[in-house]
């Protein structure tokens, strides 16, 4: 058992629930025995205490959109809009590898954990023909560094000759994808409330997959009782290809499609209506906010207060490593809470409801909002201890402010299932420098193969 105890507490239930001193108990079976102020009752057996003395507990935090393969071309195209900064970034990544992508993976993760993220989904949706399999490669990396995993099969059979934004080196037959989509569920997907792995169902987008697609994919997801994901809504230029292409919105096509319901998380909805977010509130559709990486493309500031207002399950996404370079779950708090206020002034969003986002939010996008995203007794020890005893934290007395409005906190330590993933702002499993080293060697191979 582990007991963390002179720490405060931000528990992130239905309640509110905070603690100024207080105490967490995890027992030996992965999940909180307790949570309350002041010391905790004596344990029976072995027991690990942590003295939490000058920091915060929090639920871990809970990355909704991402693209691990990124991390091997960071830095490119910094000044393009979305469609100029895909096309620039096509051609490389046409030539990932599983080794490629297993060293990308081991970074982002890494660096995901340093940064108070216990849980995260993946993206992927680039196939390369003879690149091994790029899936398994990401899977390893998620299993060596202990992180919860949710790792989408992604798609694209839209090419450029048939219209779409992809060249046709990097799509897939679309008979094939489905395929391959069916086997990595049926190999991969763990149901189990325990799980730590479990896959999504996500064409990429509505301007790199077809219409036929997007529906035999929302049917197959559904048959294997699994989640659905996708890009929407992103930018202006998606909004202009829905319009032409198929004469409606993007929350239009996506409804006509199937893919409106309590089982689909969208990523970004920064375009949105009215009349878009009145559909993803009736439906239960969630949405992946990704401040950073909207700020860092010029692609704009989703309307988050309102998407909350209507219901709408929304959380927090660092996105790919090449579209948001910083990767920091953690610092992405203070970005969405930013963007909130920016928008609509200091009101707009809160301390509390930013981190509420990057926890409980994020647990109802992945489905998964009754086994983690707050700290309750029975839910799984999925928690974070953030340091705010140093310089730059000091004199903002309130802990849970002092996270969201001050600079990125340390991780003390982070629990996944109440096995530690980071402890002392170092990874348990993996070594921060080798996993620097190997993303060097992969990104140094992939650009001098492009050239």
């Amino acid at each position: 058992m582990i007991v963390v105890e002179n720490v405060a507490i931000a528990c992130v239930d239905a309640a509110g629930t905070e603690h100024a001193d207080g105490h967490v108990v995890v027992g030996d079976d992965g999940r909180i025995v307790s949570v309350g102020a002041g010391r905790a009752d004596e344990p029976a057996g072995e027991v690990r205490r942590v003295d939490g003395t000058g920091c915060l507990v929090t639920p871990g935090l809970v990355n909704t959109h991402h693209h691990l393969y990124q991390w091997a071309t960071r830095g490119l195209a910094l000044d393009e809009t979305l469609f100029g900064w895909l096309t620039t970034l096509y051609p490389i990544w046409a030539r990932l590898d599983a080794e490629t992508v297993g060293a990308a993976a081991g970074a982002g993760l890494g660096w995901l954990a340093l940064s108070g993220c216990t849980t995260t989904m993946d993206h992927h949706y680039v196939f390369p023909r003879d690149g091994g399999d790029v899936l398994e490669a990401e899977i390893a990396a998620a299993r060596r560094l202990g992180l919860r995993f949710h790792p989408t099969r992604g798609s694209m059979d839209l090419g450029q000759a048939d219209g779409g934004l992809p060249p046709d080196s990097v799509v897939e037959d679309t008979d094939a994808a489905l395929a391959a989509t069916e086997a990595a569920i049926d190999r991969w997907h763990d149901p189990s409330p325990e799980s730590m792995l479990q896959i999504a169902v996500a064409p990429c987008s509505p301007f790199s997959v077809t219409g036929r697609l997007m529906s035999e994919a929302a049917e197959l997801a559904r048959r294997k009782g699994v989640r659905l994901h996708t890009h929407l809504a992103e930018t202006d230029d998606e909004d202009d290809f829905c319009a032409q292409r198929f004469g409606c919105t993007p929350v239009e096509y996506a409804e006509r499609l199937g893919w409106l319901g309590a089982d689909v998380w969208l990523a970004h909805g920064v375009h949105l209506d009215d009349a878009a977010i009145a559909r993803l509130g009736a439906t239960g559709t969630g949405v992946a906010h990704c401040p950073s990486s909207n700020a860092r493309l010029g692609a704009g500031a989703a309307r988050v207060p309102e998407l909350l207002r209507a219901g709408v399950p929304v959380g927090l996404g660092v996105d790919g490593a090449a579209s948001q370079e910083a990767s920091h779950l953690g610092a992405e708090l203070r970005q969405a809470l930013y963007t909130a206020r920016t928008r609509g002034g200091p009101g707009a969003m809160d301390a509390r409801t930013a981190l509420r986002l990057g926890t409980m939010g994020g647990a109802r996008c992945l489905g998964r909002a009754d086994h983690i995203g707050s700290l309750e007794p029975g839910k799984l020890a999925d928690l974070v201890m953030w340091r705010l005893d140093g310089l730059g934290h000091d004199g903002i007395d309130d802990p849970v402010a002092a996270l969201v409005f001050g600079p990125p906190a340390p991780v003390e330590l982070a629990l996944v299932g109440g096995r530690p993933v980071v402890e002392g702002g170092a990874l348990v499993h993996a070594d921060a420098a080798e996993l620097t080293r190997a993303a060097g060697r992969a990104h140094r191979r992939l650009m001098a193969a492009t050239r």
